[in-house]
């Protein structure tokens, strides 16, 4: 199946071309065959385990570059994790932090 992508539908592709780039895979990609509420969990042991997903990937690199052309507000990306449109090493859990991180 060919898959082709329309530069002015994505931020950053249009570089220097307008001729729309085409990729041909199936669709057995490992994001495409996992349940897709892991690369955007809250939990930091199930976003370990979607950046082990995207590790054999062939479009681990295409997909990072996309997501941080279009500053993807949060989840896993290319085997990144994306938090306010940046790489970030960990996720912040949500709700209010601690005032006293020792007494976890």
């Amino acid at each position: 199946m060919s898959v082709i992508l329309n530069p002015l539908l994505v931020p950053g592709w249009a570089n220097e071309t307008m001729e729309a780039p085409v990729f041909t895979y199936d669709f057995s990609l490992p994001c495409h065959t996992t349940d897709p509420e892991i690369f955007f969990s809250d939990s930091q042991a199930e976003l370990e385990m979607a950046k082990a997903i995207c590790g054999p990937c062939p479009l681990k690199s295409e997909c990072l570059s996309g997501a941080i052309s279009r500053a993807e507000p949060v989840g896993v990306w290319g085997g990144e994790i994306f938090d306010k449109g940046a790489v970030v090493a960990s996720k912040r859990m949500p709700g209010r932090p601690r005032l006293n991180p020792a007494a976890a």
